[in-house]
């Protein structure tokens, strides 16, 4: 039996329990929101929609940062070691995101908070937003890059 989620950006979707992504902490700024799901942006995009489940006008645009900055670093097994979540040998199921932000009317101008990356294990099913002290990275990285 599907759990039905109503949305506003897409309607009432019908979701299976392993769909679910928990956030034990929730995104910055949204700590009781503790359950997301992944849905397409358009095929082939290299954006998603992260959809919380339990307020439905939240969702955030993400990404595979290293499609943008192939540079992109993150300590993941430091941030895995502190995660309770993370179980042993899990770790190749941990996908990394970036929270992007357009600009109604201004696409060209879209960043990436490389700050705040989004870890979540695939097959837990459970994910945090981390945020990465000392970087030298901007919570508003240009994805395109300027002429």
């Amino acid at each position: 039996m599907g759990l039905k989620v109503e949305t506003t950006r897409f309607g009432t979707l019908t979701l299976s329990n392993e769909q679910v992504i928990q956030m034990p902490y929730g995104m910055l700024g949204f700590p009781e929101q503790k359950r997301y799901v992944i849905l397409e942006h358009r095929e082939n995009s290299p954006f998603l929609w992260y959809q919380s489940i339990d307020d439905p006008p939240l969702a955030f645009v993400i990404t595979n940062p290293l499609l943008f900055k192939p540079d992109y670093s993150v300590d993941v097994e430091s941030v895995l070691e502190e995660m309770s979540w993370i179980q042993e040998g899990k770790e190749d199921h941990v996908e990394l995101y970036v929270v992007v932000n357009i600009p109604k009317g201004a696409p060209e101008k879209m960043t990436a908070n490389l700050v705040g990356p989004v870890l979540i294990n695939m097959r837990a099913r459970q994910a945090v937003q981390v945020v990465l002290p000392e970087s030298s990275y901007s919570h508003r990285h240009p994805l395109l890059e300027r002429d």
